[in-house]
């Protein structure tokens, strides 16, 4: 039998206890079963290669449930988070099942892989007693994802903004778990240090998506080992506008600073239609358009008028099978949206 929801209580993504009702606390409780929402993210925003991301309104919900046995073999993506898990806790490892609503696509460049990891991350330590902080859930789907872009935003929520590892300057009360992720944060020693900033909803967010998918790890590889010193401040200078402009929430700002000269102009290889989707939506209106994570999907940001930006990208494209998407940004990150079953 479930229990109610409010046994939870989410607030800027970070989930803290409400007090048991009378008489629980005599009983034996022992979780069984967990839901996670976890959004979709889009990464890169042009010239901010593996360091800038936004969550998205479109989720994947992971149920993980504790099992007496396992049935048959997780596939890799599941069974390499839950064995990261089991030994980042020094917990005994239980067998469980689980299972997944998809409404992210796959493959497109949405950050849909980041979301099942997390999900099985988090469910995983909530049916374990919470041994982790969010932080380190945050490190390990870094970890397992191989670059942190996707990572941040889909625990986080909001606009975020990714280093590398670094030693920690300042870990004030990070280990606890429940600092305010509001603003930004150091890393802990090993933690890739990141900083988060609320995205307003006047912002909307228009998605392209082919039918066409593409393997992150296909897209890496053609990216050239070096790049001009040229074209390397241009994207620094770029990078840095767009964080200025999510961090001021002076969205205006963003216009023109979505030009990429990393990683787009190698992987338009694969999505010859991409400058011409681009162009599509600004001439329609909106603040600018990049390739969204390695693609398929290219996203266009705009204040206004989202559905025209949507058509004009459709006609750019030219494609019989492409669909489009309109919302808005995340700012909650993942969270538990259903209350677990409990064993008396």
């Amino acid at each position: 039998m479930a229990v109610p929801t409010g046994i939870l209580s989410i607030r800027h993504g970070l989930t803290d206890r409400l007090p048991p009702k009378p008489g629980v606390a005599t009983l034996r409780l022992r979780m069984q079963q967990v839901t996670v929402r976890v959004p979709a993210s889009t990464s890169n925003l042009g010239p901010g290669f593996d360091c800038l991301g936004v969550a998205l309104r479109i989720y994947n919900s992971v149920t993980v449930t504790r099992c007496r046995s396992r049935e048959q073999p997780h596939p890799q993506i599941v069974s390499q988070a839950a064995g990261r898990f089991f030994k980042q806790a020094r917990r005994r490892a239980f067998p469980f099942s689980f299972s997944i609503v998809e409404k992210i696509p796959r493959s497109r460049g949405l950050g849909s892989s980041a979301t099942i990891r997390l999900g099985i991350l988090y469910a995983l330590n909530q049916l374990s007693g919470d041994p982790l902080d969010r932080l380190t859930i945050f490190q390990l789907c870094a970890d397992l994802e191989g670059h942190p872009d996707n990572a941040a935003p889909a625990a986080f929520g909001g606009f975020t903004v990714v280093a590398s590892s670094v030693r920690c300057v300042d870990s004030q009360k990070l280990v606890t778990g429940r600092v305010r992720v509001t603003g930004g944060l150091l890393g802990q020693r090993g933690v890739p240090m990141f900083q988060r900033f609320e995205v307003s909803p006047r912002l909307y967010f228009v998605l392209l998506v082919p039918d066409l998918e593409i393997r992150t790890s296909i897209a890496r590889k053609l990216l050239p080992s070096k790049i001009s010193h040229a074209a390397a401040v241009a994207n620094c200078a770029n990078a840095c506008a767009i964080a200025a402009a999510f961090a001021s929430k002076d969205y205006q700002k963003l216009r023109g600073a979505f030009a990429d000269y990393l990683h787009q102009p190698f992987r338009g290889k694969l999505i010859s239609f991409l400058p011409g989707v681009i162009a599509g939506a600004e001439k329609a209106g909106a603040l600018g358009a990049f390739l969204s994570g390695s693609g398929s999907t290219i996203c266009a940001i705009t204040l206004q008028q989202p559905d025209r930006v949507a058509a004009a990208m459709e006609r750019a494209a030219r494609l019989s099978l492409s669909r489009t998407i309109v919302t808005r940004a995340d700012n909650q990150g993942a969270r538990i949206i259903r209350s677990p079953i409990r064993d008396h």
